[in-house]
């Protein structure tokens, strides 16, 4: 009974010593929750992604229009984009594969930040020069917009669009850009997405100077057309979850390539 009762003074001691932190390890030896955060591959990293269009533009044709900066010129501040012959439009399409890169790379450690949030038919934007200054305001590291083409039917394949070299607007971040643009496409080499046929002579490059996305970033920037949404093998890649999450996982594959981690 001594001994019991001396076992049972000496637990107590040990529990009211122990510290109360975070950092204790957790029942069965795993590590605590912050511990193991900061094991990710991408811990401490921010990420912005943009999803192109917003899914009601089409429904607010002044302000889609309205003339904004676009990098030393105007542009419109936004377009309807495209969608597969079916009906299924870009703005959808984009942002469910956009929601599936960020849980990818949230899994990862990273932290994610979206140009927009949702996908409604009430919404319009966001404009041109705020997607582009969007990385920089939220303090990340890179950005990539996440879009569709909409080009003739017997047309296939992903290209990747990469700002051009202009002071001052992109002088600064044209070379890592670049990295980012090649890393981006090495990912969906890599995920077997087909390389463009129409843009690029095969290299699945384009390097551009009229896109206020890309001019108006002040962080490395790229923007990637996964596909033609009216080729019909490249629409049912975005039309279906086996395609959707195809794309992701390229997409997370080259950004991680560009971050080395």
């Amino acid at each position: 009974m001594r001994r019991a009762l001396l076992a049972l003074a000496l637990v107590a001691v040990t529990l009211v010593a122990a510290p109360a932190s975070a950092e204790r390890p957790s029942p069965g030896g795993w590590p605590a929750p912050a511990e193991y955060a900061r094991t990710l591959p991408l811990a401490g990293v921010r990420i912005a992604l943009d999803p192109g269009h917003q899914l009601g533009n089409s429904r607010f044709p002044r302000k889609i229009n309205r003339q904004v900066p676009a990098g030393g010129f105007t542009k419109p501040c936004n377009t309807v984009g495209t969608s597969t012959n079916a009906g299924l439009p870009e703005a959808t399409a984009v942002y469910w594969i956009s929601s599936l890169v960020r849980a990818r790379l949230r899994n990862l450690g990273a932290t994610v930040v979206m140009t927009r949030t949702s996908n409604s038919v009430d919404r319009w934007g966001p404009c041109v020069d705020a997607r582009g200054r969007f990385g920089a305001q939220q303090h990340a590291r890179l950005t990539l917009s996440i879009h569709g083409d909409g080009a003739p039917a017997s047309a296939h394949g992903f290209h990747v669009i990469i700002p051009k070299s202009r002071f001052p607007w992109t002088s600064d971040i044209a070379a890592a850009s670049r990295r980012l643009g090649l890393a981006v496409r090495g990912g969906l080499d890599r995920g077997r997405v087909p390389r463009s046929s129409y843009i690029g002579g095969g290299t699945a490059l384009s390097v551009r100077s009229d896109l206020g996305t890309l001019n108006m970033s002040d962080v490395p920037i790229a923007m990637v057309e996964l596909g033609n949404m009216r080729n019909a093998g490249d629409a049912r890649r975005f039309a279906t979850p086996t395609g959707r999450a195809q794309f992701a996982d390229a997409l997370v594959s080259g950004i991680r390539a560009y971050l080395k981690r």
